[in-house]
């Protein structure tokens, strides 16, 4: 019996060497989003970027992302408008300070060599949603670039409450740039 928990212990540390260990490095990754406000695209991003990410094309099955970033960073250029945003009936920032995105799943694209679909759990305002989207990885200056956009209805979240000038959809793009931990 002993030598086959051994043995389990030694194909499963096989199998999860697979994937090769990232760390997202925010300085140089984007997570920016667009929203239209009376009717105009406004933008903004966030920072804080930390997290893990288990990554190998050859084993999507052991790939995994495991990433958050501070809610409170929130820049839309307009400081009045950020205070504005940080408060409970958008993103409630003191009650929920992290936004965070767990992969359940990835699969790769068969038609184009580098593209990917991640399934995962979105938390954002304490309220957790099963999301997905395709993105994309390159090998850049020793470490891997992941981007990909996909968009979220801000009502399914509880932000900004019944406001009539903001729209429901919101589109996030995501430029990641992860190197080896």
């Amino acid at each position: 019996m002993k030598s086959v928990f051994c043995l389990f212990i030694a194909i499963s540390s096989v199998l999860n060497s697979n994937a090769q260990q990232y760390k997202p490095v925010d300085s140089l990754s984007e997570v920016n989003f667009t929203i239209k406000n009376f009717g105009i695209n406004t933008t903004g991003s966030f920072k804080g970027l930390s997290g893990k990410i288990n990554f190998s094309p050859n084993n999507l099955s052991n790939s995994s992302f495991s990433v958050s970033l501070i809610a409170n960073t929130i820049n839309t250029d307009i400081e009045m408008r950020d205070n504005h945003l940080r408060k409970t009936e958008y993103f409630d920032v003191a009650k929920y300070p992290q936004i965070s995105f767990n992969s359940t799943k990835i699969t790769a694209d068969a038609a184009e060599t580098g593209t990917y679909t991640i399934f995962g759990r979105l938390n954002l305002k304490g309220v957790v949603k099963e999301i997905s989207f395709p993105f994309k990885v390159v090998a850049k200056n020793n470490g891997l670039l992941f981007t990909g956009s996909f968009k979220i209805n801000r009502k399914d979240f509880n932000i900004g409450g019944g406001t009539t000038v903001l729209s429901n959809s919101t589109q996030l793009d995501l430029k990641v740039f992860a190197i080896k931990n």
